[in-house]
């Protein structure tokens, strides 16, 4: 089908900054889409019907595929699918019937201010998303270039870099970028000024961890201290072993059913950004627990369903991998669990219990799979001398559904 709907790209500098050919493109069009800003840069005499963006995004959207057969013009900014609205439009209308034209994106601007290869830069936004996404990005010398909410959010950024023991970071914050009004703001996260940014801007952090700072990876098995728990906690060493068996995929959906403190689904998504979890829990406190750690560890997009199994599980999106971390009392959750699977899915259920682990047993008889038992023992004083003092020992059971 001829494509009816054109994505451009538009940089601060406005319609001067935009090529000729996409000139053209803008000018032959019917109908012109976009925010406020992008609007207003249209030249005058320009007689174009357009449309601006309204909240929720997806009601602007609908009225957009209503125009199909006419041609339309989405203004976006930059480069429309580097954390922009050719994203979510291509969603919604096929990709043979869109073109899409970037130009240079905000962060490719601020690398080529900076100096800093862009492969070795972790972008992320804070449009619209929880400031804690920040936390699963720091690391000691991590390069970051952030996309603003607003011009308070370089001061929340501060804030929060401080609170997580990065205080010396160096922070740059651009604000509209190759406009008439580019201006930047530089210093370091503990002397950062209280006062607000131009809402237009982009925040750049050079991360530095102080002496005392306590640095949490991505790779499974974070330290029992890094989550708030009551003890039920799936320990360090079973944890790690857990999420091998997981296998955590980029754009993969986990259910962690009865996820006390959330650890095996916070871990799942600290993989990579685009790994999504549901945490299925019906303990009021360790609901609390839950909630707190996923903000504390930068997973704030971790859902959370308070119920108890199977009813809980009713409707949620069908998962490519499950872990049975508390309720393993009878075949039927598992069963549940297992025919909600996809093919190729993973499911792990761990039991330290003689009755827990009857059932692991018969489903290992009758569906095959991976049984194994995980013994830990951790040094420990014995008097005045040190001995081994082991845990529970943990029986393990993996599947993967053909």
């Amino acid at each position: 089908m001829t494509a009816w709907l054109s994505i451009v790209g538009v940089g601060d500098d406005g319609w001067e900054g935009i090529p000729s050919a996409h000139q053209h493109i803008i000018e032959a069009a019917d109908i012109v889409v976009g925010g406020g800003r992008h609007l207003s840069f249209l030249p005058e005499g320009l007689n174009k019907e357009t449309i601006a963006w309204a909240s929720p995004l997806v009601d602007t959207v609908e009225k957009i595929k209503e125009h199909k057969g006419k041609q339309v013009v989405v203004l976006a900014s930059g480069d429309p699918l580097d954390f922009g609205v050719a994203t979510t439009l291509l969603r919604y209308v096929p990709l043979n019937e869109t073109v899409i034209y970037p130009s240079s994106s905000s962060l490719t601007l601020a690398c080529a201010r900076l100096g800093w290869s862009r492969q070795e830069v972790d972008c992320l936004s804070l449009h619209g998303r929880p400031l804690e996404v920040l936390n699963s990005y720091l690391y000691p010398d991590a390069k970051l270039l952030v996309l603003s909410q607003n011009g308070e959010t370089p001061t929340s950024v501060a804030k929060l870099l401080v609170d997580k023991g990065y205080s010396a970071s160096q922070i740059k914050v651009f604000a509209h970028l190759n406009g008439e009004q580019e201006g930047t703001i530089t210093g370091l996260a503990s002397e950062w000024p209280s006062d607000s940014c131009p809402d237009l801007n982009l925040i750049a952090l050079d991360c530095k961890a102080n002496e005392s700072t306590q640095l949490f990876g991505r790779s499974p098995g974070l330290p029992d201290s890094a989550f708030v728990s009551d003890g039920q906690l799936t320990k360090r060493a079973i944890r790690a072993s857990t999420l091998s068996h997981l296998r955590p995929t980029p754009g993969q959906l986990l259910w962690d059913v009865g996820a006390g403190s959330g650890s095996i689904a916070i871990e799942w998504m600290r993989h990579h950004p685009r790994c999504r979890a549901i945490a299925i829990e019906q303990n009021e406190k360790r609901l609390g627990y839950l909630a707190s750690n996923t903000v504390a560890l930068g997973t704030p997009g971790l859902k959370i369903v308070k119920g108890s199994a199977p009813v809980a599980l009713e409707g949620l999106d069908k998962p490519d991998a499950i872990f049975v971390g508390g309720g393993v009392r009878n075949s039927e959750l598992m069963n549940i669990c297992y025919s909600a699977l996809k093919p190729g899915g993973r499911l792990v259920a761990n039991a330290v219990t003689l009755e827990a682990e009857a059932v692991l047993l018969s489903y290992f008889a009758e569906k095959g799979g991976s049984l194994e038992r995980i013994a830990v023992s951790a040094a420990d004083a014995v008097g005045g001398l040190h001995g081994w003092r082991p845990a529970m020992p943990v029986t393990q059971y993996s599947l993967i559904k053909e």
